[in-house]
């Protein structure tokens, strides 16, 4: 009453709604004190109830209607005239009630009748106004945030006051004695709403605490239904109501035992909530901490940088799991890394040189579901391939762009909730992506710091190893001159001469072979035959483990022997090592228009994508105890230097297949370059 009266003089600060509003207090005042006078359940408490929510439901209307939008208010008229024909019909009631005498029976049935158009009207004008607020515009929410909150706490406590009069089928005295409260939380709510830093006052919950409630409403409409049925049947079918309770009871636990677990089904709540109560998808604050802690996150037992670039991505979108698409020697994209996707064919290449450009120049998220059906805005249709577009997890495509430098293309998996990407994913992606791209190029750097650091270490050593090696073959060739000259035994002369001269010959070939790495060891190109070759290669593992060339007939060759034969040597090495003793390691070679195809295939352990990537051709890495770690190392640079490449396929468990692609007759400027340390070519069958 004392705000109705101050409001009185200043129906302004109300808005359209100021008269409206001032006859609600003043309705509700009066009807507050005629309950602390007489009685609740008297005929004329009922009727000033009646009238303080038509008030009330008015003062909505006013709020709602004020800045013009008949559009949207329109279409809820007929909610609004059947909530106050409720509480006519309330009003009516408590005029010709008084003539009437009832039964105790009879009296129940009417009890329950009143309160049960109380229900329907809280309930239904507590949906309006939701409805209403959520279509407002963001500069008229500023104005009816708080009228709103306070007329949504007079309904609220009400319609918890008459769900527990209507289950208990009695009115709850000590309940409904706060109702005073609950009046004076809605002045207080009023208050802020009439002062002119009402901007100011802003009321936010999180989603983490709207979830909550809603979890919390869920439950309490379970129980609500639950109970209604079981009031139904006491009704109806008399001792059934129990037996109906414990089995409907029964029925709940096991539906939440096999629903509630699901990421589907919670994926479309958040969905659901995140799309009717907030005007952004995304937590911002949020994800941003999430985003950090799973980037930064350290230590022996966490995965590699790459799995938690693609988990990052993932975690914005639900996506169950992801792949990791990074740049090869041949600007092509291949796989580097999988997060919870090992079911995914990924191809070698996976994205063709085409798309590298394509996403460097554009930068676009690619939709995958948007390019199946044939959309193609910037030309994203034509650099999909087909293996992407027959993966139906496939959702969409991430670039991740440092400087314009294309660092990878990340492809998230389709959520357990389909839904379409929007503005807001795109924005965010895009973001994330960018700070994803100066992490892996921040990693790569530093990682090709520390080879560099290695290799002056190695080459330091090995400048030494070289003098001493020079120094012993010299001393080799000088020993079995002399030998030739002065031993006087002919046969340990001869026994010395053999052991010596094979001794210098492969110290010799030594430096030979380390002496191909700097500017002058560059061989002479010689016609030779591969299979031969191959089948030399062997041959030096007879006795050791078997090995089988498949080959038929004789593939001529233009290049260096001596340089693929120490490559197959290494590959088969390595073929040998990984697989059980008397598994036999495949040397298949196949005449192609353009060259020559050497694969060396092995049925061993195999090794996973991040292996491949970061350690099989680093130097100084081994899988072996004692390996030095530079013999697949030598085979690329070996293959490179003829002009060649080398490819590698591999799946954990199954095998691996190590792929050599020669051209017939090399370009001159082939062995004269060097080639890159980059990211090889692979594949996951």
């Amino acid at each position: 009453m004392t705000l109705a009266i101050w409001l009185a003089g200043r129906r302004s600060a109300a808005g359209a709604a100021g008269t409206a509003l001032l006859v609600a207090l003043v309705l509700s005042a009066t009807w507050a004190m005629a309950i602390a006078a007489t009685n609740v359940d008297t005929h004329v408490a009922h009727m000033l109830e009646a009238g303080r929510n038509l008030a009330w439901l008015f003062v909505v209307y006013r709020l709602f209607s004020a800045d013009g939008r008949h559009t949207l208010v329109r279409p809820i008229r007929p909610v609004m005239l059947s909530l106050a024909a409720i509480e006519l019909f309330q009003i009516l009631q408590g005029i010709i009630a008084p003539g009437f005498t009832f039964a105790s029976s009879t009296s129940d049935v009417l009890f329950h009748m009143a309160i049960m158009f109380r229900l329907m009207f809280t309930i239904g004008g507590l949906v309006l106004l939701h409805n209403l607020y959520g279509g407002a515009s963001v500069s008229t929410r500023a104005v009816l945030h708080w009228p709103t909150v306070g007329v949504a706490v007079l309904w609220l406590f009400d319609l918890n006051l008459y769900t527990v009069a209507y289950l208990t089928g009695a009115w709850p005295d000590e309940l409904a004695a706060l109702r005073g409260c609950a009046l004076v939380a809605t002045v207080a709510a009023l208050l802020p709403g009439m002062t002119g830093r009402r901007a100011e006052l802003r009321f936010s919950p999180s989603r983490a605490v709207a979830f909550e409630l809603a979890s919390l409403l869920g439950i309490g409409l379970y129980l609500l239904v639950m109970t209604a049925l079981g009031k139904w049947l006491s009704y109806v079918g008399g001792g059934f109501a129990s037996l109906f309770r414990f089995g409907f009871l029964l029925a709940g636990v096991a539906a939440a035992a096999l629903v509630l677990p699901s990421r589907r089904l919670r994926g479309w709540l958040k969905v659901t909530l995140v799309k009717h109560l907030f005007r952004h998808r995304y937590d911002y604050r949020a994800e941003w901490l999430r985003f950090n802690r799973t980037i930064g996150r350290a230590g022996s037992g966490s995965a590699p940088l790459e799995q938690r670039a693609i988990q990052s991505l993932c975690d914005i979108t639900d996506s169950p799991g992801g792949l990791l698409l990074g740049p090869n020697d041949h600007a092509e994209l291949v796989l580097s890394a999988e997060w919870q996707w090992r079911t995914a064919e990924v191809p070698a290449p996976a994205l063709s040189a085409e798309a590298c450009a394509f996403f460097e120049r554009t930068g676009l998220i690619v939709d995958m579901d948007q390019v199946r059906r044939g959309g193609d805005a910037q030309g994203e249709g034509k650099i999909v391939p087909a293996w992407l577009l027959c993966e139906p997890m496939a959702w969409a495509l991430v670039p991740l762009l440092h400087f314009d430098r294309l660092v990878g293309v990340v492809v998230l998996a389709r959520p357990k909730v389909a839904r379409m990407l929007d503005w807001e994913d795109f924005d965010l992606l895009r973001v994330v992506g960018q700070q994803l791209a100066s992490y892996l190029a921040e990693h790569a750097g530093q990682d090709a710091l520390a080879e560099a650091a290695r290799f002056d270490e190695f080459n330091r050593r090995i400048a030494f190893v070289m003098h001493d090696i020079k120094n012993l073959a010299s001393q080799f060739s000088l020993l079995a001159r002399n030998a030739e000259r002065h031993a006087e035994n002919p046969q340990f002369r001869a026994d010395m001469l053999v052991t010596l001269r094979n001794s210098a010959e492969k110290l010799n070939a030594l430096i030979v072979r380390l002496n191909r790495y700097g500017k002058n060891g560059r061989e002479a190109l010689v016609d030779f035959d591969v299979a031969a070759l191959a089948r030399t290669v062997a041959g030096q593992f007879d006795g050791r483990h078997p090995v089988v060339v498949n080959v038929e007939g004789a593939i001529p060759l233009l290049g260096h022997a001596e340089a693929l034969e120490q490559a197959l040597v290494h590959l088969v090495q390595n073929g040998v090592d990984a697989s059980l003793p008397g598994t036999p390691v495949f040397i298949g070679l196949t005449r192609e228009p353009a060259g020559v195809r050497i694969e060396i295939v092995d049925s061993g352990a195999g090794m996973s994508p991040d292996f491949i990537r970061t350690k099989l051709f680093k130097p100084f890495v081994s899988s072996k105890s004692g390996g030095f770690g530079i013999g697949a190392c030598e085979a690329r640079e070996l293959v490179h230097g003829m002009g060649g490449r080398l490819d590698v396929e591999s799946r954990e468990g199954i095998g691996s297949r190590f792929i050599i692609r020669l051209p017939l007759e090399p370009a001159a400027s082939a062995s004269e370059a060097s080639a890159p340390q980059s990211v090889p070519q692979q594949k996951v069958a």
